[in-house]
């Protein structure tokens, strides 16, 4: 895949993910978190003002941190369409 086809389906997937009414679950949410600062080259720390918020973010950023940009692209893609497709 391209790097501009896989950065297109990146922002869409992004964008269905921004554009939905669903109460995702939480480690849903926190998976996609970790691959989208990865996938972005955002390297700055979780900024909650709750400690155990920015505690599960800081590990959901561990777990990313042996992957590419490009492999937290295709990562965040594959697990929006996974959740949408149920």
């Amino acid at each position: 895949m391209s790097s501009s086809k896989l950065d297109i389906e990146f922002f869409e997937a992004v964008e269905r993910v921004n554009n939905s009414t669903s109460a995702f679950p939480a480690d849903f949410l926190l998976r996609l978190y970790a691959y989208y600062k990865k996938a972005t080259n955002n390297d700055g720390k979780p900024s909650s003002r709750r400690p155990i918020i920015n505690a599960f973010k800081m590990n959901a950023l561990l777990q990313t941190q042996d992957i590419t940009p490009e492999q937290a692209k295709k990562a965040y893609i594959e697990l929006v369409n996974s959740y949408f497709e149920v």
